[in-house]
């Protein structure tokens, strides 16, 4: 159990070393009005295989990592760990959502993605809130 613990600590450490996430709905919400950004939304849970995927395969590249820090303003939530808030789904994850600065949901979606697959959400997710 004591191993188990460890891993998880290792990985959430991980997570936020590589890209500068915000925990806090609200927060991400006044940055990005600073910012004049829309919101990355990533809703997660402990124990999701898909989640770990994501991130792993996605979320730590480098070219990946650069675009969604020079875009949006990071907002993950981790359902097992944060209060979600109610208009969020926080079953079946991973769930990416896309909000503008007032928390109006732009574009939601849902999965694990490869880097390309992500690369053309977020290009897809681009024409549509343009």
């Amino acid at each position: 159990m004591k191993y188990i613990a460890l891993i998880f600590i290792f990985i959430s450490s991980l997570w936020s070393l590589d890209l500068d996430w915000e925990h806090d709905l609200n927060k991400a919400l006044e940055q990005a009005k600073v910012q004049n950004k829309s919101v990355y939304f990533f809703i997660g849970a402990d124990r999701c295989r898909w989640c770990d995927r994501f991130y792993k395969m996605t979320l730590s590249d480098k070219k990946v990592m650069e675009r969604l820090e020079k875009e949006y303003v990071l907002l993950y939530m981790n359902r097992d760990q944060h209060e979600v808030p109610d208009n969020f789904e926080k079953y079946q994850v991973p769930r990416h959502y896309f909000l503008d600065s007032n928390g109006k949901i732009l574009y939601k979606t849902r999965g694990s993605r490869e880097i390309a697959g992500f690369n053309a959400l977020l290009d897809e997710v681009e024409l549509e809130i343009d």
